[in-house]
C-alpha cells in the first residue's frame, strides 16, 4: 500500500511539473503590404527538420497589415519559425525561375540568409514557460 501511494504521488508530481512548462506562444507578423491571400506559419523544433518538417503550422486570411497566431501547449525548448505571405492563396511559396521566392517571407529573430534561407541557429529562440510573444516583420 505504501508503494502504491508513493507511485501515485510520483505520477501526480510529474503531471504538475509538465503543466508548469506549457507555454502560450503569440506570434505577431507585421508589415504586411497587400491585403490579399493568407499568411502561412510553421514552427520547427530541431535544426535537422528546419524548413523540411514542422511540428506545428497554421494559415490565416489577411485582413489587416498585422496578423497574430497563438499556439498553446508548447513545451520548454528551442524553436524556430518561418512565415510567408501566400498572396495568391495557392498553398505554396512561389518562386521565380531561379528559385528565389517571389512572395514575402520572414523568420523568427527577423533573421536573413545570404544566398538562401538563414540557419536554424540564426532563427532559434527558447521557450521557458508561461506566455511568450514573438514579433516578425515581413
Amino acid at each position: 500500500m505504501k508503494r502504491l501511494s508513493l507511485s501515485i504521488l510520483f505520477l501526480f508530481s510529474m503531471g504538475v511539473s509538465f503543466a508548469q512548462v506549457s507555454c502560450e506562444l503569440k506570434i505577431r507578423v507585421e508589415n504586411i503590404k497587400k491585403l490579399q491571400g493568407s499568411m502561412k506559419i510553421a514552427i520547427y523544433d530541431h535544426e535537422d527538420h528546419f524548413l523540411k518538417r514542422e511540428i506545428l503550422s497554421k494559415g490565416k486570411p489577411i485582413e489587416d497589415h498585422n496578423v497574430e497566431f497563438i499556439f498553446n501547449g508548447l513545451g520548454k525548448g528551442i524553436y524556430a519559425i518561418s512565415v510567408y505571405h501566400d498572396e495568391n492563396d495557392n498553398g505554396e511559396l512561389d518562386a521565380n525561375f531561379m528559385g528565389i521566392p517571389s512572395e514575402p517571407y520572414a523568420f523568427s529573430n527577423n533573421a536573413k540568409g545570404m544566398f538562401g534561407p538563414p540557419s536554424f541557429e540564426d532563427c532559434q529562440f527558447e521557450i521557458v514557460d508561461g506566455f511568450q510573444e514573438i514579433v516578425i516583420s515581413l
